[in-house]
This record gives C-alpha cells, sequence and structure tokens, in this order.
C-alpha cells in the first residue's frame, strides 16, 4: 500500500474514514506542492510571522481534506506546525443571522454568502495567532453545522506556540466583488423570487468589498481546487450532507434533505460561478477537478507517478 512504511498516513486515513486508494491519489497530486511551498517561504531566513494560504473550492470539492493532508504532511516530514482554518467556523451565530434576516433581508439568516461571516473574529484570530510569541494558547472557535450555531467557546479548540503555516480554507476565499451590471441579473430561480430588488446580493456584494479584501491582503499564496462546473456542487453537497447525517446524534438537528439542499446551493451559485471563471488564472496553484472529484490537471504542473 502506497504510504504504508509512513504511520502517520495510516493514522490519516483511519481518523478521516478514507479508503487505501486515496494515499495513491494524494501522492501524486498533493505531495508535490509541499515542497513547492516549503521552497517558496521556509528558505527565507527568519522569517518573522505565519504564512497564510488562501484556499478557494466549492462545496464537497474536498478542500477540507486537501488542507487536513497538507498539513498532517507538512507536520510528519517538514517539521512544520500547521493550522487548518474554515471560514465556515466564522459564520456569525443563529442569532446574529436572525436579526440580520429580519432587518436587512430574510435569505441573510441563513448561513453562506459573505455577510453572514463574522470577519472581525477571524481578524482577531489571525491576530492573535501572528503575536504567538507573547501567547500560551490561542482559542479557535468552531461552527456546528448540525444546529446551525456556533459552539460555545467552551468546547473552542486551542493551538500552542507558534504556527508557521495557517491554512484558511473556504468556499468564497477569493471572491472578488461584482458589478452593479453583474448583480442585476439573477442567476437562479431564488434571485429571481427571493431578492427581486437585488437586497441580498448588494449586502454580499458590499461584504466582500469592505471586510474581505482587507482579509486577502493578508494572504501570501492562493491555492484553488476547481470543480468542472457549478452543476456538480449539487451531488457534492448531497454526498456532505448524508456524512453529517451519519454522526449527528441531535435530534434537533440541521441536517437538509435533497429538497433543501437543492434550494440551498442556489445561495451559493452566484459567487461559486463567479470564482470558477475568475479566480484559476489568479491563483498560485491550481489542482483542476473533474465531475468524479478526481485531480487531472495542476497548475504549475507537478505530478509523482505512484
Amino acid at each position: 500500500m502506497p504510504g504504508s512504511s509512513q504511520p502517520w498516513k495510516e493514522a490519516f486515513l483511519i481518523e478521516h474514514k478514507l479508503r487505501d486508494e486515496f494515499l495513491s491519489h494524494a501522492e501524486t497530486w498533493f505531495e508535490p506542492l509541499a515542497p513547492l511551498l516549503v521552497s517558496r517561504f521556509f528558505e527565507e531566513p527568519n522569517r518573522a510571522s505565519p504564512v497564510l494560504l488562501g484556499v478557494n473550492g466549492s462545496q464537497g470539492s474536498g478542500k477540507s481534506t486537501f488542507c487536513a493532508y497538507l498539513s498532517a504532511l507538512l507536520q510528519a516530514q517538514y517539521d512544520l506546525s500547521v493550522l487548518v482554518l474554515s471560514l465556515d467556523d466564522f459564520y456569525l451565530t443563529r442569532e446574529e443571522r436572525r436579526h440580520l434576516g429580519a432587518s436587512v433581508h430574510p435569505l441573510l439568516a441563513t448561513r453562506g454568502v459573505p455577510g453572514t461571516h463574522d470577519i472581525a473574529l477571524l481578524t482577531k484570530t489571525l491576530d492573535e495567532l501572528w503575536s504567538m510569541e507573547q501567547k500560551r494558547t490561542v482559542p479557535i472557535p468552531r461552527f456546528n453545522k448540525a444546529t446551525d450555531d456556533r459552539h460555545s467557546p467552551d468546547n473552542w479548540d486551542e493551538v500552542t506556540g507558534p504556527v508557521d503555516i495557517v491554512l484558511l480554507e473556504g468556499w468564497c476565499m477569493g471572491a472578488r466583488p461584482q458589478s452593479t451590471k453583474e448583480l442585476q441579473h439573477p442567476v437562479n430561480e431564488l434571485e429571481r423570487s427571493e431578492d427581486v430588488n437585488c437586497t441580498w446580493r448588494n449586502y454580499a456584494n458590499n461584504a466582500l468589498e469592505q471586510t474581505f479584501l482587507p482579509l486577502y491582503e493578508r494572504v501570501d499564496a492562493w491555492i484553488m481546487l476547481a470543480a468542472p462546473s457549478f452543476a456538480c456542487v449539487f451531488d457534492w453537497r448531497l454526498e456532505q450532507e448524508k456524512k453529517l447525517a451519519s454522526v449527528t446524534t441531535d435530534e434537533n438537528n440541521a441536517v437538509m434533505n435533497p429538497v433543501m439542499i437543492k434550494r440551498f446551493t442556489q445561495l451559493f451559485e452566484r459567487l461559486t460561478a463567479h470564482c470558477l471563471a475568475r479566480l484559476p488564472d489568479k491563483v498560485d496553484y491550481l489542482l483542476q477537478l473533474n465531475e468524479s472529484r478526481d485531480i487531472v490537471s495542476t497548475r504549475p504542473a507537478w505530478r509523482i507517478e505512484s
């Protein structure tokens, strides 16, 4: 089995409930990225702050597994301290979104688009990570999708000691504001029927400009797992929800059925399609996926035959 001589890989498969075949894929496509990152950022002597890598990928694209594997690899083979942050963990609380839904637009009660994230909390967390030499631990917020609410601070994770790399992944990481003309044209039935006056679209677009663009200035390099089209996202998101349901014991959970997922994915369609059209030529490292989520090419080109 590929990687069988490296115990951390076997442990990774068990922890993430992955089949052995995953390792061949990871060794071929994921592992060559690690030395590129190390040579780019860690051959500089006395680098003072962590490296922030922004990772974009549509829902269900596998970006969380990719980040987890890259993190484990960089720690095991390069002795680097790596932290994975998900933009999903920085959604506003359910109550905060309810308030937005009541005061601005009903669609903002549903987590998803820019404007439903607590970027101030994310910025505070990054600031604390960047000054960890003065701190013993930094609390890491966590969001519970099954209950659609942020975990209480008592249940947040903590990271100890200086961090070398932070992987910040999110479905809309890297998304840029759209023009007024682009916003005027609805991309699906949800926008046509539930955002007639473009209030929701404009609110999300303003959040991109006012809170996300300053966040992007901190990113040292961009990585993208690019879906072949938005059409794949429903199937990928449905698979995610089935996995969530299989590990959820709370009877009052917020796990979605297929009808709910169809509507939910329409919330993401505009910016997902926008990212797929605009980002591939702008990111530093591109992993192109097919409909089965297999990587078929990268830019710059890399591959290790297993």
